[in-house]
């Protein structure tokens, strides 16, 4: 998309600066809503303003279609100073789960004043979504939807599906549900056409659903459609009548979130990817700093364990070369555990007893790789110093350290998962932290036994 884009920036600029009004919106509407939103991004600010009042002014659908395809920040910016009644006309151009994705981000006084000049209808659907809890299937559901009763033959459901054409955006599959409303089957564009006129939909429609309530976590959601190759989920409330749809398109977004989320908690930086890149000096000081004095902490056991065979001076001069290698493989080998095991925790591939499994595969992996660095490792020493002692000392010490390693990266994040705790922050300091402290007190101790005899 950036390399659409790029190159038209440019030649807008020079059109705003001119006042070419009309040459530029004739290029804006060559556009994609998704690119001209890139480009609104590549923008100055002041720049920002005069593109999207001629989309407002222009053509206000598609300027909400513009808006509804922009990073939250964004959007905030370019609504920031409009009148209620200006942003009221675009939240009336969009969906109701896009209306309520960008009035969630208004201030208080702002969106009640927005909602209350909606119609009665797009006001009810916008507060309705706002009423669920963030990040859950209900908040970022469409509540517009069609369905169809069971008792309806094919034909007449064929024909109520070419009557509402112009109103539906996406039917990937057709919801049946009974008298009460409750979702009772599904039955996709396909089977309706290839069936009799005469069926009746009861009869042929798929009453094993997959469906999530209002309450469920956006990242099960999006588990849910990677799992069976689904194009949308419906959303039923606590009595399983069906109150809403989520879509593939919605889905994909909630991935993208999700993954740049447990990327920044891995890296110990936060987990808002906006405020990472654009938050003052002090902010992200003060978001690294809990992560980072971990880490410091680690660092002060460290050397306070490596400081008690100072008394050794013989020892300590033998040891003390080898520690950056033994720290830094068990700090790899327990970091590559730590993110198998949170990726495959956050995909859903691993659960219950599949974790223990994991657990001890990736420590037999790493007891493979200690044995072939740690006899690598001894060989060398071997040949250079030709002390026998203290290549076995070295070579099972790093053996060792792995394995404590994959051991805590792996176990980590699954304790913090059963611990209520988002198991992506146990790849961060704390891990390595803890993985650095345990391989030295290892290293020194297997090493300081064997040296000894």
């Amino acid at each position: 998309m950036r390399q659409r884009v790029t190159p038209l920036v440019s030649p807008l600029r020079r059109l705003l600066r001119r006042g070419a009004r009309a040459h530029a919106a004739n290029l804006l509407s060559k556009l994609h809503a998704a690119d001209v939103a890139r480009l609104l991004a590549l923008l100055d600010p002041s720049e920002n303003d005069q593109v999207f009042d001629l989309l407002l002014q222009r053509d206000p659908e598609r300027a909400g279609d513009v808006l509804a395809e922009m990073e939250d920040p964004d959007t905030a910016r370019i609504l920031e100073g409009r009148t209620d009644s200006e942003v009221a006309t675009i939240l009336a151009q969009l969906d109701p789960d896009d209306g309520a994705a960008i009035a969630a981000n208004l201030p208080d006084e702002i969106r009640t004043g927005v909602l209350e000049l909606l119609d009665q209808a797009g006001h009810d659907e916008v507060e309705g979504l706002l009423g669920y809890e963030e990040e859950t299937a209900g908040r970022i559901m469409s509540p517009e939807i069609f369905t169809l009763g069971e008792e309806l033959t094919v034909g007449e459901a064929i024909e109520a599906l070419r009557s509402r054409a112009e109103d539906l955006e996406m039917v990937f599959y057709l919801y049946v549900v009974d008298g009460r409303g409750h979702l009772v089957g599904v039955c996709s564009l396909r089977d309706l056409i290839l069936r009799s006129p005469a069926d009746v939909l009861g009869d042929v429609m798929n009453k094993q659903i997959v469906a999530v309530s209002v309450d469920t976590d956006q990242e099960e959601v999006a588990h849910l459609v990677a799992r069976y190759n689904y194009l949308a989920l419906p959303v039923v409330d606590h009595g399983n009548k069906l109150v809403g749809l989520i879509t593939v398109d919605d889905v994909i977004d909630i991935i993208r979130e999700e993954e740049t989320e447990d990327i920044l908690l891995m890296a110990g930086v936060g987990e808002d990817e906006e405020e990472v890149l654009t938050a003052p000096l002090w902010r992200n000081v003060m978001l690294r700093l809990p992560w980072l004095f971990a880490a410091w902490v680690g660092g002060i056991l460290a050397a306070e364990v490596i400081g008690l065979y100072e008394e050794e001076p013989m020892l300590f001069m033998l040891l003390t070369p080898f520690v950056p290698i033994i720290v830094g493989m068990g700090g790899n080998v327990g970091t590559q555990a730590a993110t198998i095991v949170v990726r495959g925790m956050a995909t859903g591939r691993l659960t219950g007893a599949q974790r223990l499994v994991t657990l001890f595969r990736e420590v037999r992996v790493s007891l493979a790789l200690g044995a072939i660095f740690g006899v690598l490792l001894g060989a060398a020493i071997l040949v250079t110093t030709e002390n026998q002692n203290l290549a076995i000392a070295v070579g099972l010490s790093l053996i060792t350290s792995m394995a404590i390693a994959s051991s805590v990266g792996a176990s980590v994040p699954m304790l913090l998962r059963r611990l209520g705790v988002d198991p992506a922050i146990a790849t961060g300091p704390f891990v390595t932290t803890a993985i650095d402290v345990l391989g030295i007190i290892a290293y020194f101790s297997i090493a300081s036994a064997l040296l000894a005899r």
